[in-house]
């Protein structure tokens, strides 16, 4: 089924019963989030909020949390086309004739691929201006109450580059300072970002139009992981299965986006910065205050019975957990193409993403495997990657318990682990304790098993350790005192308990062992609350500049000074909701 714009999505969804509509009055401050927050965890409906206070526009949220309604806006279609061209380049390259005809369905679906100009009279978006007052009239929702302010989570920001004009669509919060400016929140990896250091070095304004709503394929576009040079456009219209409609702005600047619900037309100064934040973020934690970019605002378009799509972020699992995962194995088949030796990439969405990746390679001749990994660390996105598990087995990359088993039986410390100070972080990941910086981990098991694993602990008491649990097998999660009570726990346990701990080739030490219970919640911890450099502790010695490992590994998991807080709702706030709960799902 193909979806032009968000409100066929809605329909459907609300004759698929897989729509709350919620007709009694909700603040966009705190109270609209914390409903949301309860039902996506729930695997509840997507939610519609028809009188929001302070606005005319109703809000509609959770369109993407649970995986039918991911699968039912975008369907296998794009998926499929995806793989089989992939395939097909290995036919049409170079064209001939027979190879033209053999894959003659693809070339038609790809004929479909694309934008196509339509009237301003065909366009809804243009049906209303607004020039003043602007983003005082829209229902922005504040989801945390340490937040900034209100921030626009759904956001899908247009770009083109200042000479080339090629063009970017992401997806980057904006926090409303008034009506007539926001943030723009550009971090150091993305194409926008990109488009603005250009602009600056030239000492112009970037304009920027923002698209609220439009095709449910064009949210996906925007946050998908798209290499620099392939446009987000193109890759909406294959999701979407249709070319996509764009109509002149009538005051001028970029073309709009023809279905979408509001179209938000500005620029960006060169050299102007304006504190941003805090904001709770998809890691969990509230991301701090920092210098950012300033949106000024010259008119906002608009339908004229808008919607305002919105999302809520927080810790796993949200909207962009199931978001991802379709859009990974969307673009899985590509990898290949863009890295020969990798057969299967997955970023885990438990971590924020960036925090941990892992890949199934090639290892035709001995350590090429390494050479998949730096090719991963260099590609795009993937460039920020801070901790990467690589092995050559077929495994189920998206069971990390299956993968850590699977590696950790190939493992040897003296080669397969690599560690890079000195790198980016992502800028939302603060345990490197500067902002954008910190350090990489590389982990491989590749090969035959050299090791049997432990299945559970029965090595008897470790000197400071209150609890230790297996979380799968080689895999050993302990407790005892806080960071702030003992620093050097981590490091004591290698150093003094690593013969106790030798059959475990990792043990992690965290604040509650309680997190062996679910991968979310393992997954969470850990990869948000370490940093390779500084926290991953073993005995060592050096040979020819390379730094050989002993087993164990142990990696300090705990909370940190200086790690931003953990997003945790307002207590009057769930109050409210609890007391409110039957009058919003009457």
């Amino acid at each position: 089924m193909v979806f032009e714009n968000l409100r066929q999505f809605i329909e459907v969804l609300q004759k698929e019963k897989d729509l709350a509509i919620i007709d009694a009055a909700v603040d966009p401050n705190l109270e609209l989030a914390e409903i949301h927050r309860r039902v996506i965890e729930e695997g509840g409906p997507a939610l519609l909020f028809t009188n929001v206070k302070g606005s005319a526009f109703p809000v509609v949220t959770n369109l993407f949390g649970t995986q039918r309604r991911v699968n039912l806006a975008f369907g296998t279609r794009p998926e499929q086309l995806m793989q089989q061209a992939v395939e097909a380049m290995h036919t049409l390259l170079p064209p001939k004739p027979a190879a033209l005809w053999k894959e003659r369905s693809l070339l038609l679906d790809l004929v479909k691929v694309g934008t196509r100009n339509v009237s301003q009279a065909a366009a809804p978006v243009l049906q209303v201006c607004d020039r003043r007052d602007k983003m005082s009239k829209l229902p922005v929702i504040t989801s945390w109450q340490e937040d900034g302010g209100p921030f626009v989570t759904l956001p899908l920001v247009y770009t083109e580059h200042p000479a080339t004009h090629q063009h970017n669509l992401g997806m980057y919060r904006m926090q409303v300072f008034d009506s007539d400016t926001t943030g723009m929140h550009w971090q150091i990896h993305k194409g926008g970002g990109f488009h603005y250091h250009e602009a600056e070095l030239r000492g112009e304004a970037l304009p920027v139009t923002v698209f609220l709503g439009g095709p449910p394929a064009l949210i996906a576009s925007a946050i998908a992981p798209l290499p620099e040079q392939l446009p987000e456009l193109l890759v909406a219209s294959l999701i979407q299965g249709g070319k996509l409609k764009l109509a002149d702005n009538p005051l001028g600047g970029h073309k709009v986006v023809a279905e979408a619900e509001f179209a938000i037309s500005g620029r960006v100064e060169p050299h102007v910065r304006r504190p941003e934040g805090p904001f709770g973020d998809h890691y969990g934690y509230y991301s701090l205050t920092h210098d950012f970019p300033v949106f000024n605002i010259n008119h906002i378009w608009h339908r004229k019975d808008a919607i305002y799509p919105a999302t809520v972020v927080g810790k796993p699992r949200q909207e962009d957990y199931y978001l991802g995962e379709f859009l990974q194995r969307l673009l899985s088949p590509a990898f290949p193409m863009a890295m020969p030796g990798v057969k299967e990439l997955w970023t885990y969405a438990e971590t924020g993403f960036h925090a941990l990746a892992a890949a199934v390679v090639r290892e035709s001749y001995r350590r090429e495997a390494l050479a998949s990994a730096f090719a991963i660390f260099g590609q795009g996105q993937l460039t920020l990657t801070k901790f990467l598990i690589v092995t050559d087995r077929p495994v189920e990359l998206e069971r990390i318990d299956v993968l850590l088993e699977t590696v950790l039986e190939r493992f040897n410390p003296v080669t397969d682990l690599l560690i890079f100070n000195h790198t980016s972080h992502d800028t939302l990941d603060y345990t490197g304790g500067r902002l954008n910086h910190g350090s990489k981990a590389l982990l491989l098991g590749v090969g035959e098993p050299v090791r049997s694993l432990p299945g559970a602990y029965d090595g008897g008491v470790i000197p400071g350790i209150r609890d230790a649990k297996a979380y799968c097998k080689g895999c050993l999660l302990v407790s005892g005192a806080s960071f702030s009570e003992d620093p050097e726990l981590a490091a004591r346990l290698a150093e003094t308990a690593s013969d106790q701990l030798a059959r475990w080739p990792l043990v992690i030490l965290a604040d509650d062992t309680s997190i062996v219970a679910n991968q979310t919640a393992f997954l969470w911890t850990v990869f948000t609350r370490f940093n390779p450099a500084t926290d991953i502790h073993a005995k060592t010695r050096v040979e020819m500049n390379h730094i050989a490992y002993r087993l164990p590994l142990v990696i300090d998991a705990r909370m940190k000074p200086g790690y931003p807080d953990e997003v945790i709702p307002r207590e009057d706030i769930v109050k409210l909701v609890d007391s409110r709960w039957s009058e919003y799902f009457k």
